[in-house]
């Protein structure tokens, strides 16, 4: 396995932000509506975002200065004069409008009317919020702090969330955010997106409190030509081995017998087959019988 190494100082700036928006991906996506002074509204969006804290909830989004020019985003002007946003999130229904307002349209322009979506009037700040929008956030601009002053330099926009609107239509049967209504879209690099949906979306238990971890895990599964990383990931997650009893036991099942019997004079075989089983029931969730399986043969 090779790798290239590159020193920031040595690339242009438009290269490195290549190989950063291209690596660290997927990122949500701020759709960040503001006002001016004047009151001209302003819908932009910015993949340099995420939440940072619940208390208080903290958003933090950055409109870089551009690279072409050094030049700041309307957003940016936007905040440091009136202190207010929404943030709404991007959906999949909505992300030809959102790439739409992202065209550098001259100041004073309303990025709503140019997407065609619909100005919702916002409660507790100024700027409104797009009612196409699954969430929004209401914010108060807390604080700005500027990484620099040169060409791609970000600005981070701190943001407190003083209002939430959640779609119903995006929740479960317990008023949670339901990730398959969500339909959610994120951002890589180029032209690239990420529809956050379907066959992309995938569940993963949280880590026990102590697994024992994949450094004490026998050198003949953790060897495997079967079972991945990921697979081995899983397997460092229990906390407590099954019992001798109960490997005892897993060996009257079907599918252990079946493996014995056509491989008891093929050892390597044996183990193959045994390490395919434990594999399956690793995708299957079943982590106790995965391993009952695989210390069949230890």
């Amino acid at each position: 396995m090779s790798f290239a190494s590159f020193d920031p100082q040595d690339l242009s700036t438009r290269d490195l932000h290549g190989y950063l928006v291209g690596a660290i991906a997927p990122r949500p996506i701020a759709f960040a509506s503001t006002i001016d002074s004047e009151g001209n509204v302003n819908l932009s969006p910015f993949s340099f975002f995420n939440v940072f804290g619940a208390n208080p909830p903290t958003l933090i989004f950055s409109p870089a200065r551009r690279v072409r020019d050094n030049t700041s985003k309307h957003t940016l002007e936007n905040a440091l004069e009136t202190k207010e946003t929404v943030i709404n999130i991007v959906n999949f229904p909505i992300v030809e409008q959102m790439s739409l307002a992202s065209s550098e349209y001259p100041k004073g322009t309303n990025e709503f009317i140019k997407a065609g979506l619909t100005e919702e009037t916002s409660i507790k700040v100024k700027p409104p919020r797009v009612k196409e929008s699954p969430v929004a956030f209401e914010c108060i601009v807390k604080e700005v702090i500027e990484t620099g002053q040169d060409k791609g330099a970000g600005n981070l926009v701190i943001c407190e969330v003083v209002l939430i609107h959640v779609n119903e239509n995006v929740l479960d049967e317990n008023g949670k955010i339901d990730p398959f209504k969500m339909d959610a879209v994120a951002r890589l690099g180029g032209n690239w997106y990420c529809h956050a949906n379907g066959d992309a979306l995938f569940e993963l238990p949280k880590p026990s409190k102590q697994g024992i971890g994949i450094d004490q895990i026998p050198e003949v599964i953790k060897n495997s030509h079967i079972l991945t990383g990921n697979n081995l990931g899983r397997l460092g997650n229990i906390e407590t081995l099954p019992t001798q009893e109960a490997i005892q036991a897993h060996q009257e099942t079907a599918e252990i017998q079946a493996i014995f019997e056509h491989f008891s004079e093929d050892e390597k075989n044996l183990t193959l087959n045994l390490h395919q089983l434990a594999k399956k029931q690793l995708e299957e969730g079943k982590l106790e019988e995965a391993w009952m399986t695989l210390l069949q043969k230890i």
